[in-house]
């Protein structure tokens, strides 16, 4: 049947797009200026080209009006933070002197000035930087940077739409700013804040904006009704507004709920809403509210976040519906494109008939035309897009590398008593210590160090044929000998061997295990020049042969001190990659969990007595409504245990996460029954080991004293006064002394002097404390 025209044409648009260019340009042009070789005035033309080439091939797969403002040289909620004039005051100097030095100041730090806390963005792996508010905060609009960029897309030809952080969501983001009280709700300054948007707004508007977009993503989680009344009170006055574009506000990641209600309600333009993420809650919603008469709806169909092709028919289903509920309806994707890679079709690598099942940023954009279209003149329109859908759909549901039946019978033999350790905590910890002979505050790392130029030019090497096998792997054993030398050196007590062989913690694992795709384009931005490559989880899981056992047992042959095995767990290892869509998320986790047990085995049988599984991923990958929090919790943390539960007692487990709000998933943490975690807090201040000592932690924890996300070398003095401020919170005989992360990221000579820092300011605590605690 033949779909009905829409009553007007439907535009194709999206909320936002990846940053980075076609081969990571922007990466290296920030890093080239970081180390004095790109100019400001060279990094500022290859940020311009990039958004120019941005709207041009937005423009030309029928894009109606293009995103601006997007684009950021670091986080776009630090952007915020300038645009409204919320600038640290340790930071203001730095940013009156150079307002681009400064910004990175605020981002990265500087040897003397710690920059902004950085933490998750809602449930993605994205980051961003916290704003640091409190009642003395003065906003001032600067609204430069959104006006030029709106400028530059008019000059272009194009029609821009700017796309600001909505002022609700900014606050509920922020934190009280160091010194201030840790009861201050930043939401309380709505009303110092919203004068400032509504400058900003009528410079765009002067600018040449015919809309702009604010994007409220806090109001699809749980909020209370002071919290809603804030937003109504807020588009209430920014709608009232006489100098205003037209406004639409943007929501993502989920159901709107009781917000959808405030919204539909306020002299706001348009609503953009997620349904792929909130399933038919949106839908449903709408129609209960009594649609949008008058408004423009933006409807999310094409999911953002993960790169499945869509599914036409269920997508136009959905629009159909929609037609009704508002004035006029366009297409766009649930969210920012910022969380998919950029074009598939630069993936040589992958079968042609399986790289029809993707689609990066670029072809989401296609998929979002051929919808509008579809949406406008019927289905007769998109005929033959429609049967290539099909085709591509049943290609992918019916695919062996779907269904492994060993996989899935092994999954479903699974009981309670695989996921639990044979002996409880209490005893494991006095064998763990009689076997491991520890001193107190013992000092260790994350996993990871620097991947040097050296490193990453031998994989090159060996990609491309000049060396061979034999020739890499006697590269990887030098490495490993000069990264144990310098940890036995510096006075670490548990050491690692430095992951040089590996590419990144979730991507080497992939490749080596059945049923994930490798990308070589699929670059993806984790938090500022950090990139990363998802692999794509398509098929059933399972561990071929050993990941890890060979470097480790090399390591430990090194040195008499204990060497960690590392892996990366098995909710981490979904929530880092395009995960298959086809089946219940805590299925696919029983798979991995039961891959990485195995390889738990084998190290422990290899005589690995400490084993790390990495989840940071944990509290990210929480749902964003607490009544799905306890579903997804008990088959998170029930893969954790899976992974971990068949060591003997006196082999120490250990678990990492970092950069999130830890104190919603205190329990979580305690559930997954690691012997030891180690967190980031360095740059909350020891937040989580205040968090642990609330709930009543019982195990061992070791709370960062280096942010390795600055090129800071924390001096010995900082890092003993962190220590002593986890010593408040946790007793020194369950206390370990480490950084916030891996250092991969960080070049030798930091790395070197934070570490030997770090281990002295362990050894000048210890001399502190009562001779009883030793």
């Amino acid at each position: 049947m033949t779909a009905k025209p829409a009553a007007a044409a439907a535009r194709a648009t999206v909320y936002g797009y990846p940053r980075q260019g076609p081969n990571r340009e922007l990466k290296k042009a920030i890093e080239g200026y970081w180390k004095g070789r790109v100019d400001a005035a060279a990094l500022r033309e290859t940020a311009a080209e990039l958004r120019r080439g941005t709207w041009q091939q937005l423009a030309e797969a029928g894009v109606h009006d293009v995103p601006t403002g997007d684009f950021s040289y670091y986080d776009h909620v630090l952007d915020t933070s300038v645009m409204v004039g919320a600038v640290p005051g340790r930071h203001r100097a730095a940013v009156d002197a150079d307002a681009l030095d400064g910004y990175f100041a605020m981002a990265r730090g500087t040897q003397d000035v710690a920059p902004l806390e950085m933490t998750k963005w809602f449930d993605t792996n994205y980051h961003y930087l916290v704003p640091e508010l409190g009642p003395d905060t003065v906003f001032t609009a600067d609204s430069a940077k959104q006006v030029a960029e709106c400028a530059e897309a008019l000059a272009l030809g194009h029609t821009p739409r700017p796309v600001l952080v909505g002022p609700v969501t900014y606050l509920l983001l922020a934190k009280p700013a160091p010194g201030v009280a840790a009861d201050f709700e930043p939401l309380t300054l709505l009303d110092r804040l919203l004068p400032v948007y509504a400058e900003v707004l009528a410079d765009l508007r002067a600018a040449g904006a015919a809309w702009v977009q604010l994007d409220e993503p806090a109001l699809v989680q749980d909020r209370t009704p002071a919290e809603l009344n804030a937003a109504a009170r807020a588009y209430r006055a920014l709608g009232g507004l006489a100098d205003r574009p037209q406004l639409l506000v943007a929501s993502y990641f989920g159901r709107l709920g009781e917000a959808l209600t405030v919204l539909a309600k306020a002299p706001v333009d348009g609503l953009a809403l997620d349904f792929t993420e909130s399933g038919a809650g949106n839908l449903d919603d709408l129609a209960a509210a009594g649609g949008l008469p008058g408004k423009r709806l933006v409807a999310g169909v094409v999911n953002g976040r993960n790169i499945w092709i869509n599914d036409y028919e269920k997508s136009l289903a959905t629009l159909g519906t929609l037609l009704g509920l508002a004035d006029r309806v366009d297409v766009s994707a649930s969210c920012s494109l910022l969380h998919v890679p950029l074009d598939a079709d630069a993936e040589r690598d992958i079968d042609p008939q399986i790289a029809r099942w993707l689609a990066f940023a670029r072809q989401k954009t296609e998929e979002i035309v051929v919808l509008a279209r579809g949406l406008t003149g019927g289905t007769d329109t998109i005929a033959a897009e429609l049967a290539a859908n099909r085709a591509d759909l049943a290609s992918r549901a019916g695919a062996a590398l779907t269904r492994d039946p060993a996989v899935r019978a092994r999954t479903a033999a699974v009981t309670d008593a695989d996921g639990r350790r044979s002996q409880p905590y209490t005893e494991r910890s006095a064998a763990q210590r009689a076997h491991l002979g520890l001193p107190l505050l013992p000092t260790t790392t994350i996993g990871s160090f620097p991947q040097t130029t050296e490193l990453r030019t031998a994989r090159a090497d060996l990609r491309a044929g000049r060396i061979d096998e034999a020739g890499y792997e006697e590269r990887i054993k030098d490495e490993i000998r000069e990264v144990l030398s310098f940890q036995e050196k510096a006075g670490l007590d548990v050491l690692v061997h430095g992951e040089p062989e590996r590419n990144d913690m979730v991507q080497y694992f992939a490749e080596q295990l059945t049923g994930y795709l490798a990308t070589q384009h699929g670059w993806v931005q984790s938090y500022g020049t950090r990139y990363v490559r998802p692999p794509v989880l398509a098929g059933d899981i399972s561990r071929p042969e050993p990941m890890t056992v060979r470097w480790t047992t090399y390591a430990q042959s090194l040195t008499a001190r204990p060497v960690k095995g590392m892996l990366t767990g098995p909710v981490t290892m979904l929530a880092w990659s395009f995960v298959r869509d086809d089946q219940p998320l805590g299925d696919t986790a029983r798979q991995v969990a039961l891959a990485l047990r195995d390889e738990v085995n084998d190290l422990e049988a290899s005589g690995t007595s400490v084993i790390q599984v990495d989840e940071p991923a944990l509290r990210e990958t929480l749902p964003l409504r607490a009544a799905e929090h306890a579903a997804y919790l008990e088959w998170a943390t029930e893969s954790f245990r899976l992974a971990t539960g068949g060591v003997r007692p006196d082999t120490q487990i250990h678990t990492h996460m970092c950069y999130a709000e830890f104190g919603d998933i205190v329990q979580a943490i305690d559930d997954l029954d690691a012997d030891v975690i180690s967190l980031e807090a360095a740059r909350s201040h020891m937040q989580v080991a205040r968090e642990l000592a609330a709930h009543g932690y019982p195990r061992e924890a070791g709370p960062g004293v280096y942010d390795i996300h600055s090129p800071r070398i924390p001096s010995t003095e900082e890092a003993a006064a962190l220590l002593r401020k986890g010593l408040e919170a946790i007793p020194a005989s369950r206390l370990w002394v480490n950084p916030d992360c891996g250092l991969k990221t960080r070049g030798w000579p930091e790395t070197r002097a934070s570490l030997e820092n770090l281990v002295a300011a362990a050894r000048a605590i210890r001399a502190e404390l009562p001779t009883e605690a030793a």
